[in-house]
């Protein structure tokens, strides 16, 4: 019988190494006694990774943005068109085309404006245990941004890249959070994980791909509103049909801990990833035993901060005489550079309390600014997230005051102590 077996694995190994053009050899067959050992195995280290992580519980982003135009591109005259979104519900980065500039228009309105309607709507549908009417609630990433183009008005065309985190997938009963990504153009986005516990490193689990027409690193696919000027023939209805039918969409299980970098071309076409995986480590070193605590968001600036200096280097000589490499050539290029850096929290009483605030705040400016208009007629008037001070949300003096397990403290760091078809084409990973 062994032998029996040993003939049938050679007969299977000559054919992998006989047949001629092939990439990789042919599956194996998998004794019954191999797969219920290796199931038994898998089960074990599920469970493990589930009680370490899934704690059935509501989470969020805790955020950070930082944007510079590249020093080389300023010298000519060129506007920052980036624009950027760190709010506890969605994460985003849009990178307007400062070539219509040369039309008289502000390449920055209509990135600004599509992530403050983004921002509006996520926040209003995605809030967890707040009451939301069925049809005002949220339908997957390509309709809250189809519906955030349609609210916005101003000419101009971007490229699009938002995380956004849904707590209202279940699994087996039991609150599986998920964070559904969504992009259109070179924007990118890389999550980090520590894969081995939480005193491992992190990881990639995962990373978007860049949408380029012909692989051309200056035409990538856009979301555009534009006039006469700049294209007699436009129809809006081609904007909403790039959302529908060109965006990328992916859902990504989510985990308490995980870093989530969104950055513009800037930054990946100057960065490889284990670079950005590198500057992440560096400054998020792995915790002493214990119970999570999450980052101080002045930390997570810092990282984002020097991401930025990190992809404007790459423009510089090095040692040698020689330009750096990067994905795309020594030098990399010059550009309006963004990023986003989050990680993924537990949604506390602490983030209803504020978010509050916000909201109230929010209401009372448009009653001042407005006349007493409708929220959504006035969306120039709303502040952003961004404005409320992370201070506001001291994460680790929550988590201290919820019990003794949360009083453990992260090392210090080499860096200072500061349902529709959007659903259909989702997969956990």
């Amino acid at each position: 019988e062994n032998s029996c077996a040993r003939c049938g694995a050679a007969a299977l190994q000559g054919m992998a190494a006989h047949t001629e053009g092939m990439l990789r050899s042919p599956t194996f067959l998998v004794g019954t006694e191999k797969q219920r050992g290796i199931l038994d195995e898998f089960q074990r280290r599920d469970q493990h990774f589930a009680e370490e992580y899934q704690k059935n519980k509501p989470l969020c982003f805790s955020a950070r943005a930082y944007q510079k135009t590249h020093p080389g591109k300023m010298r000519n005259g060129h506007k920052d068109a980036d624009a950027t979104l760190a709010s506890p519900m969605l994460l985003g980065v849009a990178d307007g085309v400062s070539q219509l500039e040369e039309f008289g228009m502000d390449a920055s309105e209509l990135p600004n404006e599509l992530l403050r309607s983004c921002e509006y709507l996520g926040m209003s549908q995605l809030i967890p245990d707040r009451p939301v009417n069925p049809q005002d609630g949220y339908r997957g990433p390509v309709s809250l941004l189809k519906e955030a183009y349609e609210e916005t008005e101003s000419l101009g065309s971007t490229t699009v890249l938002l995380a956004i985190l849904d707590n209202s997938t279940k699994i087996h009963g039991k609150i599986h959070p998920m964070v559904a990504v969504l992009t259109i153009g070179d924007c990118e986005l890389l999550m980090l994980r520590r894969l081995q516990g939480r005193n491992s490193h992190l990881q990639a689990v995962f990373h978007t791909e860049m949408q380029r027409i012909d692989g051309h690193v200056q035409t990538p696919l856009q979301l555009a509103r534009v006039d006469e000027r700049v294209d007699p023939e436009f129809d809006e209805e081609l904007a909403l049909e790039v959302i529908e039918r060109g965006s990328a969409v992916h859902c990504v299980s989510a985990y308490e801990g995980d870093i989530i970098v969104l950055g513009s071309d800037g930054v990946f076409d100057n960065l490889f990833l284990d670079e950005v995986v590198d500057i992440c480590n560096e400054a998020l070193v792995p915790p002493r035993p214990g119970t999570f605590v999450p980052t101080q968001p002045a930390l997570l600036s810092q990282i984002a901060k020097r991401i930025v200096e990190e992809s404007h280097a790459k423009s510089r000589v090095g040692k040698g005489g020689l330009l750096p490499e990067t994905p795309i050539g020594r030098g990399g290029k010059m550009d309006d550079t963004s990023v986003v850096v989050g990680e993924v929290v537990e949604w506390t009483q602490a983030h209803s309390e504020v978010w509050a605030q916000v909201r109230r705040q929010r209401q009372w400016k448009t009653m001042v600014t407005c006349g007493g208009m409708d929220s959504i007629a006035c969306r120039a008037c709303h502040k952003t997230i961004q404005d409320i001070d992370d201070d506001e949300v001291d994460l680790r003096r929550h988590h201290a005051r919820d019990g003794p397990a949360h009083r453990h403290h992260q090392p210090q760091s080499t860096y200072d102590s500061e349902a529709d078809d959007d659903r259909d084409r989702c997969v956990i990973v």
